[in-house]
């Protein structure tokens, strides 16, 4: 049974990461079209814009990891570390198509942003 919450602790934090990001994504494709579709070389602000809206969802996915979670540190940690593996898979396979800096940045900021969310969490309960 703990493995069991365990389990849906990460999948319902890497579930918020997913859809928070997909929602972004479409929202912002809504807002400026221009940005749709665009991913070789991305002008400064999108680049800024995605990267946000990427620490955003990572932090929210923190914090719903470590409202669920039995052992919240724990587990927000393991989020933090599929994280960061699928971001560097993901700067791995577009290697070329977007600046390094950019890659580099998506790669340290969206686990950072899970461990953010999961100390905010941990904050609201008293915890630190």
């Amino acid at each position: 049974m703990v493995i069991l919450h365990a389990f849906l602790a990460l999948l319902a934090g890497f579930a918020v990461v997913v859809l928070l990001s997909i929602g972004l994504s479409a929202l912002l494709a809504r807002i400026v079209p221009s940005w749709a579709g665009q991913q070789a070389h991305p002008q400064p602000s999108q680049a800024f814009v995605n990267i946000g809206s990427s620490f955003l969802a990572a932090a929210a996915g923190g914090y719903v990891t470590a409202w669920v979670a039995a052992n919240p540190l724990i587990h927000v940690l393991a989020l933090a570390i599929v994280v960061l593996a699928l971001s560097a898979l993901n700067a791995l396979q577009s290697r070329g198509k977007q600046p390094v800096w950019f890659a580099l940045a998506q790669v340290a900021l969206s686990p950072i942003g899970v461990l953010a969310g999961g100390l905010a969490r941990l904050r609201v309960v008293g915890i630190l």
